[in-house]
């Protein structure tokens, strides 16, 4: 299992005491230092079953800048909220946890950090 987390985030804290409490064994990725590339992301995705602007933060200021609160959230515009996403890995929502059995999440609940667990 790996998290991605930003330690500077509470949530992030949040799903690392848990899964400490769980004993759970997991790899920590601090993604702005090591951020995902498109590719990584596209896996994620999939695994998450979602779409790229389902785990950006649209209210980060460089997400502002690139005016995406305006980007068209349709098939033909995905491969550019993912590259966005890879070229600005704050806009990435956070902790995002991936499983062992191939399922993930975005931790930001204890019931969403502890769906891994079992």
């Amino acid at each position: 299992m790996e998290i991605w987390i930003n330690p500077a985030c509470s949530k992030c804290r949040s799903a690392l005491s848990l899964l400490d409490a769980e004993g759970a064994q997991y790899t920590v990725r601090r993604y702005l230092e090591e951020p995902p590339s498109s590719a990584e992301l596209e896996d994620v995705l999939r695994r998450l079953k979602l779409e790229p602007w389902d785990i950006t933060r649209t209210g980060e200021p460089v997400a502002r800048e690139l005016g995406m609160e305006s980007w068209p959230r349709d098939a033909d515009s995905r491969g550019r909220w993912v590259d966005a996403l890879a070229a600005h890995p704050s806009l990435i929502q956070r902790p995002i946890i991936t499983a062992d059995d191939g399922s993930a999440v975005v931790g930001r609940s204890p019931e969403s950090v502890r769906s891994v667990l079992e």
